[in-house]
């Protein structure tokens, strides 16, 4: 007997997005965060089985798309990676945006997506590749502090929220280059760990679980390093890891509303941001990156495939 699954998979600068379609599990019929709760609870098998080798990769992050929410007619959308779900998932949305484009669902002009953190804004260009999206309310947390490593050396950083938790540090020691890709994986690592264990997390005891390094590359740029929970890379510059750096050059004035920001990734891609001003110290990010789609299929599970759940190796 055999289970489909309709995909379609892009990327959005460089970093992939496999958008989920057709043969979703049943996640209720209640908000997205509820249906998100009910993806980690209740159908966390699908999670892996969608993702993981032999039908997929580590790297991937996914995104369900729910089009039966209850009071509005906003497609919602649940993300997801290779060990859990997320908040938010910036190059997510804005693949998710040409995704819908793809699929003739929605046509240039602005939109709203609902996510498990409220509902986000995305303007879809003529072109339908390039998205501009007004991210949820960001914020820093908590300024300067400092996180001893396990080999003695103490380092200085922000705790910032831009739909994800992220500990972002000032990192010279080594270019931000894929040829350091594994030495700045083993320091991301470390960093969490030292973060868990001195106790330091988000707001109401929530896990740091983006660890982004950054370096200046000009006035009003920079480039990125950031560490994502399963313990892969982003590919693009990250649109949540933007939208709190963003939101911790506004805390320091060094970015004033309106004014363009430019990341790169670790790969050479790029977003551009800005942001407004919102109450309570909190900013509106905007963030814009272009997404393109990759591949639109059908997985396939035999009940008989011994991998038919995906690989646990």
């Amino acid at each position: 007997m055999l289970r489909r699954v309709h995909f379609i998979d892009s990327h959005t600068a460089g970093e992939p997005t496999r958008t989920i379609v057709a043969g979703l599990p049943d996640l209720g019929t209640q908000c997205v965060a509820d249906r998100r709760r009910r993806l980690v609870q209740q159908q966390d098998a699908f999670r892996h089985l969608v993702l993981a080798e032999p039908r997929g990769s580590e790297i991937l992050v996914g995104a369900l798309l729910i089009d039966d929410l209850p009071d509005t007619q906003d497609t919602g959308v649940v993300f997801f990676n290779n060990v859990g779900a997320l908040h938010m998932c910036g190059h997510g949305t804005i693949g998710v945006a040409v995704t819908l484009a793809y699929l003739g669902r929605i046509d240039s002009g602005r939109h709203t997506i609902q996510t498990s953190v409220g509902p986000v804004q995305f303007e879809l260009s003529d072109d339908l590749h390039t998205v501009r999206l007004q991210n949820v309310p960001s914020y820093r947390l908590a300024h300067d502090v400092a996180v001893t490593l396990d080999d003695g050396r103490t380092i200085h950083g922000d705790v910032a929220w831009g739909g994800n938790w992220f500990f972002l540090t000032e990192h010279n020691d080594d270019p931000l280059t894929l040829s350091n890709v594994d030495a700045l994986t083993i320091h991301c690592q470390q960093i969490k760990a030292a973060l868990q264990r001195q106790g330091i997390s988000g707001d109401q005891g929530r896990e740091i679980d983006h660890i982004e390094l950054y370096q200046s590359v000009g006035p009003l740029a920079g480039r990125n390093f950031v560490l994502c929970p399963g313990g892969q890379f982003d590919r693009s510059p990250c649109g949540t890891g933007t939208s709190a750096k963003v939101a911790c050059l506004a805390a320091d004035g060094h970015l004033k509303p309106g004014q363009k920001w430019r990341q790169q990734s670790v790969t050479g891609t790029w977003f551009e941001a800005s942001y407004e001003a919102a109450d309570h110290g909190q900013v509106i990010p905007t963030i814009q990156g272009d997404a393109w789609i990759t591949a639109d299929g059908t997985l396939l599970f035999d009940t008989d495939d011994p991998l038919a759940a995906g690989a646990r190796w």
